[in-house]
């Protein structure tokens, strides 16, 4: 099981490995608009765990660009362990 903790209201939710974050984090109160990589309007700050995330998608490397802290919560999928994310 994995652990997603966001650090703006320190709730915690336990996640199958291999997860898509868009729903906790839909739930959570991150907007959300086109849910295709495409608007950014679900940017999140990875504050701990970014190495228990999937790899970058090709939609995130366009829109981000600096591949450093944020990610895309409508493309990216937690794979084990504990990420910790702010939006």
């Amino acid at each position: 099981m994995a652990k997603l903790i966001f650090a703006n209201t320190d709730e915690e939710r336990e996640l199958e490995d291999d997860s898509p974050l868009i729903e906790p984090c839909e739930e959570a109160g991150v907007p959300f608009a086109c849910t295709e990589g495409v608007c950014g309007t679900c940017v999140i700050e990875v504050v701990e765990g970014m190495e228990n995330l999937s790899e970058f998608t090709q939609e995130e490397r366009d829109f981000l660009g600096d591949l450093n802290k944020e990610r895309l919560a409508c493309q990216c999928r937690i794979r084990q362990g504990c990420v910790k994310i702010n939006f």
